[in-house]
């Protein structure tokens, strides 16, 4: 106790000796919550995320400013300025010359048409690719036929087994002279070896992280380890891509052993959509990077099928939170049944109503979701929304065969978004994201199979299951529930 007090005295006087440093340390804190409170109010989307952030700047400034620079200071007009430089907005236009719209479905589906900034694209074939053997299969053999470009882009990415097969695929492609973009997220992929990263840079591959250029503090904004590239993607020879759920590590195809079967689902585009996808990709890799990759001038793209592919990317960089408008439009435009696989359930308010009031109004909506948990705080937040929708009249359905990754939605007969986006807060408004909606019946009714047989080895969640957990799990799953605008 004598060693204590000692040691708090010094303490004490270092201070009184340096009051004017002390001084200047806590006025220039608080003119940074202050400035960090002027533009949460500048910027704010909810009242309620706002107001928390204000209480905590004014009462624990020493806490909050770092944490506001990480998870609230959102700026992406860099972003948004590459998107300019890119002509985005011009790409509705560019489509229309070439041909390539499909008029009747963008007048039939205006909201998602305007979210994605481009039209439904005409003359493309589709194929259903579930699970990982299937994804990853088709994903090497595609690669094997590169003859120009290969853009290679995913979220997570481990040094095993999977993660070898695909670099090995790609040193094969680049010592070939194709050009390989390889593009990854830093957070995502934070166990990623340096070995792995030098072996393809070594052989030719152009290796970047999402946030390798933007990872510090800097005068002119914060860094963005908050906002995640979560898009999947792969374009070969801008003629064909794979979008969809599926990350690169061995647990993806099923050879983990908590994990054990692995159910997640991609798609294979061949034809326009693979060039919008093609597209997103250059302005990821230029923002991240800083170099531009130079897209071959065409007048004529192939059209190889006869389904028609909207392409949507979304992220922080939009005006609007459009990614949650574009699911909401889906949910409110649903007649006859709403069918969704997610393996996160923590959706916004305008969400959760969206899919409330349509099966209030009769529809048929299902959500699947996991029996098991990857990630103890979203599965935890997830059962106290499934009560909240079970006890609305959705019916909550919990995957049992394995471990459920899926992104997948079925509207009716007459739409599916195939992508990278959960039911949660962070993709809807954090993360970059990317998906795609298809129309054709032919992939309607691929789907529609591919779900029923989901739904058949799953089990339905009744009411009174979250009310008969025990008083903590309770306690701590709507604890988890509070931290939804992060998670």
């Amino acid at each position: 106790m004598i060693h204590d007090a000692v040691t708090d005295a010094g303490l004490l006087d270092t201070m009184a000796n340096n009051l004017g440093l002390v001084a200047a340390f806590v006025a220039a804190l608080y003119v940074t919550a202050g400035i960090c409170a002027v533009r949460e109010v500048m910027n704010s989307r909810t009242s309620q995320g706002s107001v928390a952030w204000l209480l905590s700047l004014f009462f624990l400034p020493y806490i909050t400013v770092p944490l506001y620079f990480v998870f609230g200071w959102r700026s992406f007009s860099d972003y948004a300025k590459i998107q300019a430089t890119l002509g985005r907005s011009e790409r509705a236009r560019r489509a229309d010359e070439l041909g390539l719209t499909d008029h009747e479905e963008t007048r039939d589906w205006p909201v998602l048409s305007r979210v994605a900034g481009v039209p439904f694209l005409a003359g493309n074939k589709a194929k259903l690719l579930i699970d990982g053997e299937a994804t990853f299969g088709a994903i090497k053999d595609a690669i094997a036929r590169a003859q120009t470009v290969v853009f290679f882009q995913f979220f997570a990415i481990h040094d095993d087994a999977l993660g070898r097969e695909m670099a090995d695929a790609l040193i094969e492609r680049a010592k070939a002279g194709v050009e390989v973009y390889f593009l990854y997220d830093d957070v995502g992929s934070h166990a990623l070896s340096r070995e792995f990263i030098h072996r393809l840079k070594d052989a030719g591959v152009r290796v970047c992280g999402f946030n390798e250029n933007h990872k510090f503090l800097r005068l002119l904004g914060p860094m963005r380890l908050n906002y995640r590239n979560h898009r999947k993607l792969v374009v070969v020879d801008h003629v064909e891509a794979y979008v969809g759920g599926h990350n690169v590590a061995d647990q993806y195809v099923g050879r983990d052993k908590w994990f054990g079967h692995w159910r997640d689902t991609h798609v294979r585009v061949e034809g326009p959509a693979a060039v919008a996808c093609a597209l997103s990709f250059v302005e990821d890799w230029l923002w991240a990077s800083g170099t531009q990759i130079e897209l071959p001038q065409v007048t004529e793209i192939p059209m190889p099928g006869d389904e028609s592919v909207l392409v949507m990317p979304t992220g922080p960089a939009d005006k609007l939170e459009e990614c949650a408008l574009a699911f909401v439009e889906a949910a409110a435009q649903a007649k006859r049944r709403l069918w969704i696989t997610t393996p996160y359930l923590v959706p916004s308010l305008d969400v959760q109503t969206a899919l409330c009031a349509a099966a209030m109004r009769g529809v048929d909506v299902r959500i699947l979701l996991p029996e098991k948990r990857d990630h103890w705080t979203v599965w935890l937040a997830s059962h106290a929304y499934e009560d909240t929708f079970v006890q609305r009249g959705v019916k909550v359905y919990r995957y049992t065969d394995g471990f459920l990754h899926s992104k997948v939605t079925l509207m009716d007969d007459d739409l599916v978004s195939i992508g990278t986006v959960n039911f949660d807060n962070r993709s809807f408004q954090i993360n970059f994201e990317l998906t795609l909606w298809f129309t054709h019946e032919r992939m309607i009714r691929n789907v529609e199979t591919m779900l029923t047989n989901d739904f058949q080895n799953a089990r339905l969640t009744w009411p009174d299951v979250f009310q008969s957990r025990s008083y903590v799990f309770r306690v701590l799953a709507q604890g988890a529930r509070l931290l939804s605008p992060i998670l």
